[in-house]
């Protein structure tokens, strides 16, 4: 499996960590079964290579060959350099959530940073301990030989702002009452999460990345990097994403925001060191869970099966597996996730859109200098293919490098979580054409200097 990686092998950076970065392994493991909940039909399997369920995972020879990591914190824009929101407001000190894979090079050219959808978090790859059930989200795709080769790549994975999982948001602490934010936390943006990004990456002395790789919300912050970062980013990855927030997703995101904010726990924000809004939170879960999936991947999984009976029972009882299986969905997710962050991320997304300042979009793509894949999935309606051929359609108006590649799939909006083999050799081949153009060769195997520079 690969020893424990506080640091990665080898020095990551010039000397020892920040003093502001602490190590420390979340623990964080998979949220057990609710008692009186579905069994095999309705809850997520964890030994299949696909699973529709909460945090898909690849589970073959090569699982978490990334070895054993630890999430560690990283303290940025302390008074008086506190964070300028788009709101106008400012935040800090802020605490980054993030872990790492892979050495960086000597150059520190050979970094690549992993972004995360609505519910993610800074472990992407690997396991925490020895006994985890389950690795980080993105593992399929991280590792030793993997399309994110960590025997070549520095991979960096980091919690967003506004998160939950180690990053500052709503259930921290507050430093000037001395209690969790609530609702008083700022109203942050895809930008937001960028703009403290790019402070992590100069806490670690990473002046330019090779790529930046997202999907989903993921993706939205990718491209972000790419407008407002001009200079940093050499190559984009956006998987099942869009330019701008569309309609569709707002609708459905308020609906789930109107369901915690209707649940009398949640108590007009203020409800930590009480009951939690379980009941909105998990409904929330429920209604954002049904985008991510597909018409035909929920037909081959549930059908109109029944759960654990042979007929109707006449009450509101979860009768069909689809039921048992949204039901489970809802209430593990309360075990792991803060309902105000639900609230917040959602409005950042709602938020997101490259064109607010009514520019076209190729007047927004006219100055970005990355080379871009833009990958789409065939049966995903969250984020369906024409919303990412509009994003290839202005970046070629401007005469920019951009591949464009869609995976037929059944799995939705999911595939991105899922589709191992059919996204591995494009991505792998795309950063690997990258660290060409980007004037380096990347690392060889750890512990091996980096190849001479060359200009192809």
């Amino acid at each position: 499996m690969g020893k424990r990686r506080d640091r990665a092998d080898g020095p990551p950076f010039s000397g020892e960590a920040p003093r502001e970065t602490r190590d420390r392994s979340s623990g964080q493991g998979a949220p057990p079964p609710a008692a009186g909940l579905p069994g095999p039909a309705g809850s997520p399997s964890r030994g299949s290579a696909k699973t529709i369920g909460d945090v898909p995972m690849g589970a073959g020879d090569d699982t978490a060959n990334a070895g054993i990591v630890a999430t560690r914190y990283a303290t940025v824009a302390e008074p008086p350099n506190e964070l300028r929101l788009e709101s106008g407001e400012r935040l800090g000190p802020m605490t980054i959530a993030y872990e790492t894979y892979g050495t960086l090079s000597e150059r520190r050219d050979n970094a690549i940073l992993v972004l995360h959808a609505l519910s993610g978090d800074a472990h992407v790859a690997g396991r925490h301990a020895p006994d985890d059930k389950r690795p980080g989200w993105w593992d399929m795709m991280i590792g030793p030989g993997k399309a994110l080769d960590t025997d070549r790549y520095f991979v960096i994975g980091t919690n967003v702002i506004g998160g939950c999982s180690g990053s500052t948001g709503p259930s921290s602490t507050d430093p000037k009452t001395g209690r969790p934010y609530g609702t008083g936390f700022p109203i942050i943006t895809v930008a937001d999460m960028v703009e403290a990004q790019a402070l992590l990456l100069d806490r670690l002395g990473i002046e330019r990345l090779l790529a930046v790789v997202g999907g989903s919300m993921g993706g939205m912050q990718a491209l972000q990097w790419a407008v407002a970062k001009p200079g940093r980013v050499h190559q984009v990855i956006a998987l099942a994403t869009a330019a701008r927030q569309p309609t569709q997703a707002i609708a459905f995101n308020e609906v789930g925001r109107q369901a915690i904010m209707a649940d009398p726990d949640w108590n007009n924000g203020d409800y930590y060191g009480r009951g939690v809004p379980a009941k909105g939170l998990a409904v929330a879960r429920m209604i954002g869970h049904i985008t991510y999936l597909s018409d035909e991947a929920m037909h081959e999984k549930f059908g109109r099966r029944l759960q654990d009976i042979h007929d109707y029972s006449f009450t509101f009882s979860a009768d069909f597996q689809v039921e048992s299986y949204l039901r489970y969905q809802g209430l593990s997710f309360t075990e792991r996730f803060d309902a105000n962050t639900y609230l917040y991320i959602t409005r950042a997304l709602d938020y997101f859109d490259l064109t607010r300042d009514r520019r076209s979009l190729v007047d927004v793509f006219r100055d970005v200098t990355s080379r871009f894949l833009v990958m789409a999935f065939s049966s995903d309606w969250l984020h369906p293919p024409y919303q990412l051929k509009e994003i290839v359609g202005a970046l070629r108006a401007t005469h920019k490098h951009v591949s464009y590649y869609e995976v037929q799939s059944g799995f939705g909006h999911d595939a991105f979580l899922l589709e191992r083999e059919k996204m591995e050799g494009v991505i792998g081949a795309f950063l690997a054409s990258g660290a060409r153009t980007y004037h380096f060769a990347v690392a060889g195997p750890r512990g091996t200097a980096p190849a001479a520079s060359r200009e192809d």
